[in-house]
């Protein structure tokens, strides 16, 4: 057996070294602001440490170019959500250190989940994000609905959880190997693309997988537990989880499964087309801005799922382009939410928004360039995000799924700009106290941030997609 080069994992260990140091740090230190600043620190010395990473192929353990863009895709949004979490649980009354353990934690399980090279180390890695996240999700204990919300969740995750170890178990059964290459490699050499253990197999990682990323039929646990979940824990899992399924999901569809090509592809093709509808119809019903984000974030799943419909590493990159970008426009969302929560206001409803052009012009300017850039309207990132996976379409001769999507993007318009008419065509109601905004300094910085990643990507796109390209090509 291949031994494994522990320096392919410095990012991994530092990160568990870190979270294990915050739980201790808990122990010691009141002021919690210090434990995110340690915690923050952390992040970066991970983030920074990936460039000293070389590629390796090891048994158990791969570092390549493809984990590599999902692994700055991850840490990224541990960064802003440390930054957004710092005053939002201290106006929940939640600061506490072990928040911030979990946090990296469930980090730490997606970098695993992308860098497997072996099924079990790709169920560990699902399982340690998971049981975080199912924390994180019920993380404010004296408020009911984020008690619920990890309730449902830890629920149906715990039903993927089965369904995904009964198709390893067929695979495993009919391959007599865990590892993911040779998997791929038995399939094909022995001409395996009819064997109906595997075919039940491929739906079973279908499903579960599709449960990860919130696709239509799979998304009943979405809307509440986004509802539900602490503010900066929604925001971290509609990028991180959502970006982590994907990129196995992209994995195993076009590295064990190639040759079951033509059955797969029809399945998804189906569940694609149905997460746009639903994602976009639900979300038009909304008065919730935090809900109609979490039906958005569905909706967005399936737009992103459109990728995988080319098999092309066209539609890779246009995967990856995608939810990068994705990262900091949806995160953006949410940091306006968060801004305008005080303890006495949550800003969460649509009537919340009212005339808020007048009374914070700042405030609803940024909101409303999130707002273009999850619809899609250039010059925005959320554009140039939509173009790279409709392009890739196009380019496979599947026009018309590409024209389907079109279409579903002007109806999102419908509810993204709704927001944007609430702030800047209604006036403030009478006798409503003007919005005090949150004053948090880490907050303002992650918005900023945000901010301008969202237009820089959508104003100066190349450099992103020639560098994703670049390195696509030398993976």
């Amino acid at each position: 057996m291949q031994g494994l080069d522990l320096s392919v994992l410095v990012p991994e260990l530092i990160l568990l070294t870190l979270g294990m140091l915050l739980l201790l740090l808990e122990l010691v230190v009141k002021k919690k602001v210090y434990i995110a600043v340690v915690a923050l620190a952390g992040v970066l010395l991970a983030f920074f440490s990936l460039y000293t990473v070389n590629g390796s192929y090891g048994v158990m353990f791969q570092s390549t170019v493809y984990s590599y863009v999902f692994k700055v895709i991850f840490l990224i949004n541990l960064c802003l959500t440390i930054l957004l979490s710092i005053r939002y649980l201290e106006i929940q009354d939640s600061s506490h250190g072990e928040y911030y353990s979990l946090l990296v934690f469930s980090t730490v399980g997606m970098m695993f989940m992308v860098s497997a090279g072996n099924l079990i180390v790709l169920y560990l890695g699902l399982e340690l994000m998971a049981l975080s996240t199912y924390i994180l999700a019920g993380f404010i204990r004296h408020e009911k609905r984020s008690t619920e919300a990890a309730l449902k969740y830890f629920l149906m995750g715990a039903f993927s959880t089965a369904i995904i170890l009964y198709g390893i178990s067929l695979v495993y059964g009919t391959t007599g190997t865990m590892d993911i290459e040779k998997i791929g490699y038995y399939i094909h050499t022995n001409g395996l693309g009819s064997n109906p253990l595997l075919l039940i197999a491929v739906v079973l990682f279908i499903v579960s997988f599709s449960f990860k990323i919130a696709a239509v039929p799979f998304h009943m646990w979405a809307p509440d537990v986004y509802e539900g979940a602490p503010t900066s824990v929604t925001a971290f899992m509609s990028v991180g989880p959502k970006a982590a399924g994907f990129a196995v999901f992209v994995r195993v569809l076009l590295t064990v499964f190639p040759i079951l090509a033509s059955h797969w592809s029809t399945l998804i093709i189906g569940i694609a087309v149905l997460t746009m509808l639903v994602g976009n119809l639900m979300a038009l019903a909304q008065s919730s801005v935090k809900r109609m984000l979490a039906y958005s974030s569905i909706a967005h799943a399936g737009y992103v799922l459109l990728g995988l419909i080319p098999r092309s590493a066209e539609g890779v990159l246009g995967v990856m382009n995608y939810l990068f970008i994705y990262t900091f426009m949806n995160i953006g969302a949410f940091s306006v939410l968060i801004l305008l929560t005080t303890e006495d206001f949550k800003g969460e409803n649509l009537k919340d928004f009212e005339g808020l052009a007048k009374t914070h012009p700042l405030t609803a300017a940024i909101m409303l360039v999130f707002m273009f850039s999850l619809t899609g309207i250039p010059p925005t990132g959320g554009f140039i995000g939509k173009f790279s996976i409709f392009m890739s379409l196009i380019n496979a001769q599947h026009q018309w799924l590409a024209i389907l999507a079109i279409l579903f993007s002007v109806i999102s318009a419908f509810y993204y700009l709704r927001v944007v008419m609430y702030m800047y065509m209604r006036q403030p109601q009478e006798g409503q106290a003007v919005i005090q905004l949150n004053t948090s300094i880490a907050l303002r910085l992650a918005m900023g941030i945000t901010l301008v990643m969202t237009l820089m990507l959508g104003m100066m796109p190349q450099r992103l997609i020639d560098s994703m390209r670049h390195m696509f090509t030398l993976s």
